[in-house]
């Protein structure tokens, strides 16, 4: 998967500004994510930093973004030596990534999606929670394993569509594909079940597990109009989740 990342790092990077990216994906994560001014951030799976800058222009105290892939933060870290921000970009599989601080916040924009297995996400929440503060959140957009592949077709107006070669069971394979800028590539997924996602959750030790569907921006339906994106909202592709450590959390 590694090497599979490094060769469309930057064609991942262009899709950033698809219209559904701006304006559902990245609003609807800023809306979880609330007020971040003098957070602590630790951003998981930051690809070439998109996020992770905007956290710090957000006026996070300190935030360090991880991948896995080479070449995503190559161009993350150049992106930081040409515009200075102080963010540290780690190398690093998040399935291996042990504690390394305490943080306010631990984001993700399409993490949990890449866990093939139940032990896998258990892992991969498992370091999330450790590098959390208590009280700590984190917050994450994720595919949603609820839609129906009937409507994995219906997402193509904004420019991306799902397929399976199988039926949906825990670790079926779901390919993204990705289109806009004259551009075509694909990617895969892994399909677990909301239920082993809120056990996964609990397993760790979170308190509270919140889900939101996604919110279209003011600015996107003044834009294109509520109508375009009605498809989206009535399939729900993507599915926003915030996690709750208590205050008396494991350390």
């Amino acid at each position: 998967m590694t090497a599979y990342y490094d060769s469309i790092a930057e064609q991942y990077k262009k899709s950033k500004q698809l219209p559904f990216r701006l304006h559902i994906e990245a609003y609807t994560y800023f809306h979880l994510l609330g007020n971040l001014a003098n957070k602590s951030i630790l951003d998981l799976a930051c690809g070439e930093g998109f996020y992770t800058r905007q956290f710090q222009l957000q006026g996070a105290a300190k935030v360090i973004g991880v991948e896995i892939s080479e070449k995503m933060i190559e161009l993350a870290r150049r992106e930081e030596a040409t515009q200075p921000q102080g963010i540290e970009y780690i190398l690093a599989d998040v399935l291996e990534l042990g504690k390394i601080g305490n943080f306010d916040l631990v984001a993700a924009s399409f993490l949990l999606n890449y866990a093939q297995t139940r032990e896998e996400l258990l892992k991969m929440c498992h370091n999330i929670f450790i590098n959390l503060k208590p009280g700590g959140r984190f917050v994450t957009m994720n595919n949603n394993a609820s839609q129906p592949p009937t409507s994995y077709l219906a997402t193509e107006k904004y420019g991306f569509i799902k397929s399976i070669n199988s039926p949906l069971i825990e670790g079926t394979p779901i390919t993204y594909t990705i289109y806009g800028n004259g551009q075509k590539f694909s990617f895969d997924n892994y399909y677990l079940s909301t239920e082993t996602y809120e056990w996964a959750f609990r397993s760790v030790g979170f308190q509270e597990v919140n889900w939101q569907k996604p919110i279209v921006s003011p600015q996107g339906v003044e834009e294109f109009g509520q109508e375009f994106w009605q498809d989206f909202i009535d399939c729900v592709p993507i599915i926003g989740i915030e996690c709750v450590k208590g205050n008396e959390g494991k350390k």
